[in-house]
């Protein structure tokens, strides 16, 4: 049984049989149990604590979306990122302490915001109620790893150059970059910290699509240990 828990750029949950590289939750647990476990939740979180986490973490084995927390998988944190998670400080505590170090330095901030206010500002940029909060954003000002909603209702990864047309297991094609208006699913704030330096890991399938010198940094790439079910 595949789960509806492959998480989207938008932040919607998806039942796909594609590997997740990453691992998140958001907060506790807010799908349902019995028979009705294979439906997608009504909820759409268990908290403000959206997380990022490693998959190879030291995670006791268990039925996925069983009597604990609502398990949620990625393509990869640039997806993550883009849906509204941040990097988790328990198992990916030096990209976590990057991150927020790198939106402190893009705010002229002299140390990270607390956690705690980190999320709740997060929330608000992630979702209007139940729906993704969408946010015009000018193509030519996006650092690499913003993803931006395509006209045909998929979605685009920034990657210098290019736009890595996503999918669940990976990028499918690379298109010349927009220009002018988009619609940005990427949150501000962690636009600000990919501006200010902080490199997001992506799914291997992104730099067998990169044209010679995009972008304009090397690529941190999801280790291939990272794998999963999910189910």
């Amino acid at each position: 049984m595949t789960l509806p828990n492959r998480v989207a750029p938008d932040g919607s949950l998806r039942a796909d049989p594609a590997r997740g590289l990453l691992f998140g939750n958001r907060g506790g647990r807010f799908h349902a149990a019995g028979p009705a476990r294979a439906e997608t939740p009504r909820r759409i979180q268990a908290s403000r604590h959206w997380l990022c986490c490693r998959l190879d973490g030291p995670w006791p084995r268990r039925e996925v979306w069983g009597t604990g927390y609502t398990e949620l998988f990625f393509c990869d944190e640039v997806t993550a990122l883009a849906a509204g998670h941040r990097p988790c400080m328990a198992c990916r505590r030096a990209d976590a302490l990057a991150y927020r170090t790198a939106l402190a330095a893009a705010e002229g901030e002299g140390k990270p915001a607390p956690v705690v206010a980190l999320d709740a500002r997060l929330d608000r940029e992630r979702r209007d109620g139940r729906a993704k909060r969408l946010h015009a954003a000018s193509a030519e000002d996006l650092p690499d790893g913003a993803m931006i909603a395509a006209a045909d209702g998929g979605f685009l990864a920034i990657a210098g150059a290019q736009a890595l047309l996503w999918s669940p297991a990976g990028y499918r094609t690379a298109l010349a970059r927009p220009r002018g208006s988009v619609a940005l699913l990427t949150p501000p704030a962690s636009v600000a910290a990919l501006k200010a330096g902080y490199r997001p890991l992506w799914h291997p399938s992104a730099t067998g699509l990169l044209l010679l010198g995009n972008p304009s940094s090397p690529m941190r790439v999801v280790p291939s240990r990272s794998t999963e079910n999910g189910d």
